[in-house]
């Protein structure tokens, strides 16, 4: 009674927080103006792309990819042999054992007429796939915690998995060996299906159980005449022999049976059969409620990553849709780190302590971003600064396991931050170019709106002074002695001071060349803001859009005569600029 309540409960929890995840595809997102999107119209998007898929001839894509990335893990394999041998056998071993034994009633009964789990192949077949799962536990364990996988983070979901499956696979082979080992299942086993009523022929089968089948008996010790073994086995053939194959079979539990050899008849007397076989359950029990919650859950979700990702196009699919398949992408992910150790700017980690910059890490702290959860400041500027250091070199993407499109995930994520309206001064830099061929997609206003916050954001500073094209006397603020110290730490930087105005990197720069009437679109040019900086006047620096414009191509500082660092100046002017209003940020947060 106790154990269908508890099989009823567990399976309701799993159900609920199936449906709740899969509701969560639908409510919650992370993509570029989804928000308005009604939940209505995202299930029958999803629902029309999978009728229109079915019933056309990418059918034949899905069975490819299903028979491929799904079953044989291609994807794995092409990155890395251990990481696919531990994923097949844990996998693989567990879907069989499910299916096989868990399940058996439903499925080995049903396709074969003589089933019983005692006897072969089922018997070896058990064992077999429970190996191969601790197999695959064991090689986790090497590459998370022996290898040291350069930046391969393990968090407290990948130990809970793995802690999970080794209690339930352990306890599984240790109620087999108990059980082979005890008196009292033997016994039991006898009354129930052998008719010996003759002491002496109980005796005999009980002698040649003991012998070949590894029970301890209390009472029946060996050694024992070749009469009573081969007595036994005449009645061992008569009686069990259709339902039990030899013990050594099932080499896992045979093993366990012989470790606990000497403590047998003691964990009987305490039932240890029971006790285990409820701790095998509970374990199960508690594994199928825990799914839908933990990073198991990518058993269900990656192959539909997978299968989606392979007809699904940016461009030609549904917005609602990609709305619905990114939500479950978050779920997909298995934390695996291969895209963090193909990651081209997962160095950066070594001087900025932000574990955003790494892609799988990025992951956990979008899922709480798209799941609604109140973020502070600080962690919306911490996934902010993860998702805009990305290069979009496409490397994640390329050799995700589970087809996750990373770097579209990565460029709706910077959309959403920046519409909250955190400011993010790389914008205004050639830098965010790709945003740029992007602007299509985010829409002219959405696509300004960051931009002119970023601009705010240095003006609020309250000591930018813009330059004018008109020939007007400005108001200049007093010199900033310390603007220049602060100048003067870059060797590079400190060059500014040599200029004599000769304005070669002017007439050199690309980005002047490009307007009719540069200063009334850049504000100071090359060779002004150079005397700013001597001048020690930081206001007219600041104010310039030609730091933001500068392409870096280094025509300037290549063409100066005097071996003035130009590029090199502009970059500490960001820099400083950077700093200073990040400053501004943090006091205005403390005065809150």
């Amino acid at each position: 009674m106790f154990f269908s309540i508890a099989a009823y409960l567990a399976l309701a929890i799993f159900t609920a927080g199936l449906l709740y995840k899969i509701f969560t595809w639908f409510r919650s997102s992370i993509s570029i103006g989804s928000s308005e999107i009604p939940l209505w119209e995202r299930v029958l998007s999803t629902l029309r792309g999978i009728l229109l898929t079915l019933f056309s001839v990418k059918i034949f894509t899905l069975l490819k990819v299903f028979i491929l990335d799904v079953v044989l893990n291609r994807r794995i394999l092409r990155e890395d042999a251990l990481r696919w041998l531990m994923h097949m056998s844990i996998y693989g071993g567990f879907v069989l054992l499910v299916v096989m034994h868990a399940l058996g009633r439903y499925t080995s009964a049903a396709l074969f007429a003589n089933y019983a789990s005692t006897i072969n192949p089922f018997f070896f077949l058990r064992d077999l796939f429970g190996a191969l799962v601790l197999v695959g536990v064991v090689i986790a364990i090497y590459r998370r915690f022996i290898m040291k996988i350069p930046r391969l983070m393990t968090r407290r979901m990948d130990i809970y998995a793995i802690v999970l499956v080794a209690a339930i696979i352990c306890s599984g082979i240790l109620l087999e060996g108990a059980k082979m080992a005890s008196s009292t299942v033997y016994q039991q086993m006898v009354e129930d299906y052998a008719s010996l009523s003759d002491p002496t022929e109980a005796r005999a089968l009980e002698a040649y159980w003991v012998q070949e089948f590894g029970v301890v008996s209390p009472e029946v010790k060996g050694p024992f005449d070749a009469g009573t073994i081969a007595r036994g086995k005449e009645l061992h053939n008569m009686n069990c022999a259709q339902c039990h194959s030899k013990a050594p079979w099932a080499f896992a539990g045979y093993g366990a049976a012989r470790v606990i050899r000497p403590f047998a008849v003691g964990m009987d007397k305490l039932n240890a059969p029971g006790l285990l076989w409820y701790i095998h359950v509970f374990a199960c029990l508690i594994g199928l409620a825990y799914l839908p919650f933990s990073k198991m859950f990518h058993i269900i979700a990656s192959p539909l990553s997978l299968l989606a990702n392979a007809v699904m196009e940016q461009g030609k699919s549904a917005p609602a849709a990609i709305a619905t398949r990114q939500m479950m992408e978050l779920d997909a992910c298995t934390h695996c780190g291969t895209c963090t150790m193909c990651c081209s700017v997962a160095a950066a980690l070594e001087e900025i302590p932000n574990i955003n910059i790494l892609p799988s890490e990025k992951i956990v702290s979008i899922k709480a971003l798209a799941s609604g959860r109140e973020l502070t400041t600080k962690e919306l500027k911490a996934i902010q600064e993860g998702v805009y250091l990305c290069t979009n070199c496409y490397r994640c993407t390329v050799v995700c396991p589970v087809g996750i499109n990373l770097q579209e995930l990565w460029f709706h994520v910077r959309e959403v931050l920046l519409q909250k309206g955190l400011p993010e001064l790389s914008l205004l830099s050639p830098l965010s170019f790709y945003r740029g061929l992007m602007r299509e997609e985010i829409g002219h206003r959405d696509y300004q709106r960051p931009l002119l916050k970023a601009r705010k954001a240095i003006a609020d500073k309250g000591d930018v002074q813009k330059g004018t094209p008109k020939a007007q006397v400005l108001p200049l603020p007093r010199r900033d002695g310390e603007f220049k110290g602060r100048l003067s730490l870059s060797a590079q930087a400190s060059t500014f001071s040599v200029c004599f105005g000769c304005q070669t990197c002017t007439n050199a720069c690309p980005v002047v060349a490009y307007y009719d009437n540069p200063q009334e679109h850049l504000g100071l040019l090359p060779h002004q803001i150079m005397h700013a900086c001597a001048l020690g006047i930081r206001g007219l620096a600041f104010g310039s859009n030609m730091l933001w414009d500068c392409l870096t191509c280094y025509q300037c500082q290549e063409q100066c005569p005097q071996g003035v660092c130009v590029t090199d100046v502009l970059y500490e002017l960001k820099n400083c600029i950077v700093a200073s209003v990040g400053e501004q940020a943090a006091r205005a947060v403390r005065t809150r």
